[in-house]
């Protein structure tokens, strides 16, 4: 599962603000969710997780990305659920 999330700048000079949450199931059967984040064109930050069960990593993305929605982060793309906010 994939989400990629963008919020738009206060100035017209600035870059956009994005977020993207990856969930992704390993070779031994775990799940990795991985968040980078940063400014468009810029430096980011990669923050990786790692869960044993399918339900716990599918609880961490959720809420990840409920977060960053009340932040006021747009979803732009999403990938591999059935809606941009699970519903």
């Amino acid at each position: 599962m994939r989400i990629y999330m963008q919020t738009m700048p206060e100035a017209a000079t600035e870059a956009p603000r994005f977020v993207q949450i990856t969930l992704e199931q390993d070779l031994l059967g775990g799940w990795t969710l991985y968040r980078e984040s940063g400014v468009q064109g810029g430096k980011t930050t990669l923050k990786r997780e790692v869960y044993l069960e399918r339900d716990a990593a599918q609880a961490a993305f959720e809420k990840a990305r409920d977060a960053q929605i009340k932040k006021g982060f747009k979803v732009m793309f999403s990938q591999g659920q059935e809606s941009a906010h699970g519903r």
